[in-house]
């Protein structure tokens, strides 16, 4: 499509996202979302694939939130296919802080188990955000798949997507509890308690499941129990 001399003249407000100083693109951004234009989208989501700065691509999707959905959807939609794991991370977080369900054809198994941890914590929090009501026992079954896997941070993450998906998340948790991997039992075993008490803290709750799974061995209904409690 060619660009008009008012196309130009408009995106000129932008160069500011390309400067040197994050405090000159932090400003950038946060102009581009105070006075919204349909023009900037397309550079809005190209700058937030490259963005180093976390304050800044926070901005970045501020602004883009605040650009129709009928331009920012399909751009994003587009962007989580990325070859590159910033743009597709950075695009799931866009797409979860939206909020419109019609994204969720683009929250894939295999967005939901990739191998960039952070890509995966951003493609879990998504997917909670924008899961069609009636799919939330489908999503937690692929959630729980990635039960006991990544480090800290990771298996934090997954464990509240899944409190956050509520009861649907039991039957899923359950057979996890039952999984020969000790890993996942201890991940599954803490998440079960986290469902049902959500002040107990993570740390506490893997504790808790690590003994337990440690006296115990194979899984029982009583484990399970006295993990809950």
């Amino acid at each position: 499509m060619t660009m008009t001399k008012q196309d130009t003249d408009a995106l000129r407000a932008l160069d500011g996202l390309t400067d040197p100083r994050p405090s000159v693109r932090l400003r950038t951004a946060l102009a581009a979302g105070t006075a919204p234009d349909p023009r900037y989208v397309g550079r809005l989501v190209e700058c937030c694939a490259v963005e180093p700065e976390l304050l800044v691509r926070e901005m970045l999707t501020w602004a883009l939130t605040r650009h129709p959905t009928s331009l920012t959807l399909p751009a994003l939609m587009r962007e989580v296919r990325s070859e590159h794991a910033r743009a597709r991370g950075q695009a799931l977080h866009t797409l979860s802080k939206i909020g419109d369900r019609q994204a969720w054809p683009a929250i894939t198994g295999e967005l939901l188990s990739d191998a960039d941890d952070e890509v995966a914590r951003s493609a879990w929090r998504a997917a909670v955000a924008l899961v069609p009501a009636g799919e939330e026992p489908a999503l937690a079954a692929v959630l729980a798949t990635r039960l006991g896997r990544g480090g800290r941070e990771a298996r934090m993450s997954l464990s509240r997507a899944l409190v956050a998906l509520g009861e649907a998340s039991g039957p899923a948790l359950s057979a996890a509890a039952a999984d020969p991997d000790p890993r996942v039992r201890t991940h599954a075993l803490a998440t079960r308690r986290l469902l049902r008490d959500p002040d107990a803290g993570f740390e506490s709750a893997i504790e808790e499941a690590k003994r337990v799974v440690a006296l115990t061995g194979a899984p029982t209904t009583d484990d399970d129990d006295r993990a809950d409690r």
